[in-house]
């Protein structure tokens, strides 16, 4: 897998979308080779659901949530619920690693099309929280943000479950 952290031009747009891109393949490229077995494996104690499988199904859906829900507007179709908030990280370790992350991969290409055709200034259909609008351009902000915070939590993981480190 090549990563590259260069965009291929220097306006605003390229520097955050090959941001995105560079932590995404990073994700990916922190499972590549590990065995299923240690795929579903939850090594830290107090974190039952902090597993390979459960990260990348978070990733998955942070992205749908962010894009399709929030900037979109569409009906949360996500996992969770509120008994269960963190459903798409227990329901992952039933799932091949592979096929999530094809399915990670496949998404990802979709949002990439969805950013090459909207202006960075443009409004999310929802609100946050707090009530106030975001932009295109916050969201792939916290989503670099989001997707290197636990790009961190899978090289933890990764280094407990088969000593593999990375770069």
């Amino acid at each position: 897998m090549t990563r590259t952290d260069t965009p291929p031009a220097w306006d605003e747009r390229s520097q955050l979308t090959t941001f995105l891109d560079y932590v995404r393949d990073t994700a990916r490229a922190k499972c590549e080779g590990v065995s299923a077995e240690n795929a579903r494996k939850a090594p830290l104690p107090g974190s039952p659901l902090m597993t390979l499988c459960g990260l990348i199904s978070h990733l998955h859906w942070v992205e749908y949530y962010w894009f399709q829900v929030v900037f979109l507007g569409e009906e949360d179709e996500g996992p969770w619920t509120d008994e269960d908030p963190d459903r798409e990280m227990r329901i992952a370790v039933d799932v091949p690693l592979p096929d999530l992350l094809t399915a990670y991969e496949q998404q990802a290409a979709r949002y990439r099309a969805l950013v090459t055709e909207r202006s960075l200034d443009d409004t999310a259909k929802r609100s946050i929280r707090d009530g106030r609008q975001i932009d295109l351009r916050w969201i792939l902000l916290h989503l670099i943000e989001e997707t290197g915070r636990h790009n961190g939590h899978l090289d933890i993981l990764r280094e407990l479950l088969d000593g593999e480190t990375g770069v």
